[in-house]
């Protein structure tokens, strides 16, 4: 059986959070893009938001100039960044929701509540020569609507499934994942996964098949103060080889 290729994308969100706390230029975000590229790393995802509260326009400009690998933008769906997308060009534009006072980003798109309002930006978007994604929950109505307004990828949000320990909810959450990049890939929708992903939840959603992508930040910068950002990436991109290669031996002998 012919395993399918799992790509890597790191948010350095978080390094602007730790460079935001003190001030500075140190921690560089641009710089750990460029170690997780060297490490290995398939994209770089970013998000600009409304608040500027880790990544800043500046990081966004740098690392259009810097990198050599795509660069994921995340955003919410608003004329600024829409604007700012359009400017920039990035390879992708991933759309998510954004509240000023979550911590992080709190679940997926209402898309299928929302479409008339979606619409626009990911047909201008489009226009532009972005792979625009939607970031939303595991659902199927979400993903019908998601390919009903012209987006060809979607993300699904792992947090139901990582924040929950291991046992029978665990189970359903990624039953859940299976089953909604199932059909995805039924309905023509290159599916990503990620939020929250770590070493320890990371393969079995690297064990579905019909995911494309996976994007992890938050954990992987976490475990750089302990291990470094280099060997933390390597230990993670092993850990998805290994998890799709061990799902299609196991396949290869049913």
């Amino acid at each position: 059986m012919t395993v399918r290729a799992l790509r890597l994308g790191v948010n350095v969100d978080h390094v602007a959070t730790v460079r935001n706390a003190r001030g500075g230029v140190h921690p560089d975000p641009v710089r750990a893009a460029l170690m997780a590229a060297a490490a290995g790393a398939d994209g770089i995802t970013a998000h600009l938001r409304e608040d500027r509260r880790h990544i800043s326009d500046t990081d966004i400009a740098r690392l259009m100039n810097e990198l050599k690998i795509p660069l994921n933008l995340e955003m919410a769906a608003t004329e600024e960044m829409l604007a700012i997308a359009l400017r920039h060009k990035p390879h992708a534009a991933c759309i998510v929701p954004e509240k000023r006072q979550e911590r992080t980003t709190e679940g997926g798109l209402d898309v299928a509540g929302a479409r008339k309002s979606l619409e626009p930006y990911v047909r201008k978007l489009v226009d532009a020569g972005i792979r625009v994604s939607m970031f939303i929950e595991a659902d199927v109505a979400q993903l019908d609507a998601a390919k009903q307004i012209g987006a060809p990828v979607v993300e699904l949000h792992t947090g139901s499934y990582c924040e929950v320990p291991p046992g029978p909810e665990r189970e359903h959450q990624l039953k859940r994942l299976q089953a909604a990049a199932t059909h995805a890939e039924m309905i023509g929708l290159e599916c990503h996964a990620g939020h929250g992903l770590g070493y320890d939840t990371v393969g079995p959603i690297a064990a579905i098949q019909t995911l494309a992508e996976l994007n992890i930040g938050h954990f992987l910068v976490g475990e750089a103060i302990f291990i470094g950002f280099d060997a933390a990436i390597r230990s993670m991109r092993a850990a998805m080889d290994l998890a799709r290669g061990a799902r299609t031996r196991r396949a290869a002998k049913a």
